[in-house]
């Protein structure tokens, strides 16, 4: 079986969004200092890396993440090259069918790695977002590291997806992941009560 690891690699010193916490795995128990175990104390961000947002994230009164739906982040999916400079409008679907999968994967030309936190990439306008959800998608996930600007301070394509219903999966890795049909399984960890969490997510090609 062939999969696709889509997931970015923490690595120590991984950029995380400004003023997020930074990803660190501290030693604690050491076989070599006595102990009959290793173990590593984990400290970071609710959205390092590949994650997901729940809607809590963004709006007070939503959902969070433990209150989601798995079956939202598994199944059929497809990946959708946009590359460009400009936020992504709804013209980007205007060669596609009317009917999409539910999951929708957008590679906007992002790197396998990032050394430094990308601060101009490439984001998502409401009427995309809009425009897919009435084409049958409830997920839409991206290699940016948010759907809007770093900048913004209205979050209006996080809104876009709150009033569409549409879920939201960040800082993929589609680097040389053709277009195309996959199956998406994209586990969140399991945290109770937050807004978000990192995730492993991997593609099957169909």
């Amino acid at each position: 079986m062939t999969l696709l690891d889509i997931s970015r690699t923490l690595t120590p010193g991984h950029p995380n969004w400004p003023g997020d916490a930074d990803f660190t795995v501290d030693p604690g128990m050491r076989i070599d200092a006595g102990d009959s175990v290793n173990t590593g104390i984990l400290r970071t961000s609710t959205h390092t890396g590949t994650h997901v947002d729940a809607p809590w994230h963004y709006d007070d009164a939503g959902a969070r993440l433990h209150e989601l739906p798995l079956d939202v982040y598994v199944g059929p999916c497809q990946v959708l090259t946009v590359y460009g400079t400009d936020a992504v409008d709804a013209a980007a679907l205007r060669n596609l069918p009317a009917t999409l999968p539910p999951r929708l994967l957008l590679n906007t030309g992002q790197p396998a790695h990032w050394a430094t936190f990308p601060t101009d990439f490439r984001a998502l306008t409401p009427a995309f977002i809009r425009e897919a959800a009435r084409r049958g998608v409830r997920l839409i996930g991206t290699d940016s590291p948010s759907v809007d600007p770093l900048d913004s301070k209205t979050l209006d394509a996080h809104h876009a997806c709150r009033e569409t219903r549409t879920l939201i999966l960040e800082g993929l890795n589609l680097h040389g992941v053709p277009d195309g049909h996959y199956e998406l399984t994209c586990l969140p960890l399991p945290l109770h009560g937050a807004d978000g969490a990192p995730a492993r997510a991997i593609l099957r090609p169909l």
